[in-house]
């Protein structure tokens, strides 16, 4: 395992009176790729900024590789940050403005030279030196971005939503080569979000947040697969979140019908809530599965179809399905045991799913 290299110790932070951060800890590891991820408002970015230097922490201490840095400024830390907003020079050329930094630490001309070069090979744009930044495309821009931050040979690269402003495939093919710079590079990213697929793509670890407060740290796979709460569960990836009965170990009822699952350690007759993701839901035959119902609602989705399955307690399933059952087909939902997450009752709001926005 690697090391702890920044370390955040019960950080308050307030703006005008408003609470956006409440005792946060969070520790990130030396080539770490760490995202936060959670909707407007949830801390993410005042979090990234703590790290960065560009605001302070009401309470609490930031360390770096062991020393304390709460009060250290920005320019005075080993690391470099990407805005959404590309912040080139527009009147520099692209050498000149991934020089930048350079010529302010007073680097020979030569070492300038060769670092321009090798910064502009790794984001594949190879002789884009004289170019001015308004010729480029959006998607170009945003990696001189990123070369002007490398050249400076941070030890933590902070990256604010960079990709929030480019198309699908532009992102799509932005997240590859983050992925590709940081195996190369071997320097910590740690990445601000509120994209779930952008998370799942590229971390290695994600920290979701909500209110101030981090719901859930772990892999992608964990974070997906695993959820510990309905908010989490909500916010990464579509979910049928529904309040059920543990029964006993491995067996949960659901709308009045009990599914084996392989959850323990619940208790007996506990309310809980059970999340099953769209995908993990198989429709077969009346009578054939747990819980019959009709197809309501479909949309073609490219890669399966979206269906709405209604039972008859009136729960609208969501179900993805590469087959097709047309709407008023009569189904029956089945659910592999596996595929069944159990998690305790919200203990406050934060823990909530989050409301539909119609």
């Amino acid at each position: 395992m690697s090391k702890r290299l920044i370390e955040l110790k019960n950080i308050s932070k307030s703006f005008d009176g408003q609470l956006v951060i409440d005792e946060l800890d969070l520790y990130i590891r030396e080539n770490e790729f760490i995202t936060l991820l959670g909707p407007s408002g949830c801390g993410k970015t005042t979090t990234l900024r703590m790290i960065g230097g560009f605001e302070k922490p009401d309470k609490g201490v930031i360390l770096f590789d062991g020393k304390d840095i709460t009060n250290v400024p920005p320019n005075k830390r080993q690391l470099n940050t990407v805005f959404q907003k590309y912040a080139l020079f527009s009147h520099m050329t692209i050498a000149d403005n991934i020089a930048f930094g350079l010529k302010i630490k007073n680097k020979t001309k030569s070492y300038i030279d060769d670092k321009i070069k090798y910064a502009l090979k790794l984001v594949n744009l190879d002789g884009y030196e004289n170019r001015m930044p308004d010729s480029l495309s959006g998607g170009q821009q945003q990696r001189i971005a990123i070369a002007r931050a490398i050249v400076n040979e941070p030890q933590v690269l902070l990256l604010d939503e960079p990709l929030g402003a480019l198309d699908l495939k532009l992102r799509q093919d932005m997240q590859y080569e983050l992925i590709r710079l940081k195996n190369e590079l071997g320097i910590t990213f740690i990445y601000v979000t509120h994209d779930q697929e952008e998370a799942l793509t590229m971390s290695d670890t994600i920290v979701v947040m909500n209110q101030g407060y981090i719901q859930q740290i772990g892999t992608p796979e964990d974070i997906y697969n695993e959820p510990q709460n309905a908010f989490v569960a909500d916010f990464i990836g579509d979910s049928n979140i529904i309040g059920g009965i543990m029964i006993q170990d491995k067996l949960v009822e659901i709308l009045g019908a009990k599914f084996e699952c392989v959850d323990t350690g619940f208790g007996t007759m506990t309310p809980v809530d059970v999340v099953i993701r769209p995908e993990d839901i198989d429709l077969l035959e009346p009578g054939k599965g747990t819980l019959d119902g009709v197809v309501t609602h479909i949309i073609f989705k490219g890669v399966h179809y979206e269906m709405e399955v209604t039972t008859p307690d009136g729960f609208e399933w969501l179900v993805h399905s590469t087959d097709m059952f047309p709407v008023g087909t009569n189904v029956s939902i089945h659910v592999d045991p596996f595929d069944i997450q159990i998690m305790n009752k919200p203990e406050s709001e934060d823990e909530e799913a989050i409301p539909v926005e119609e």
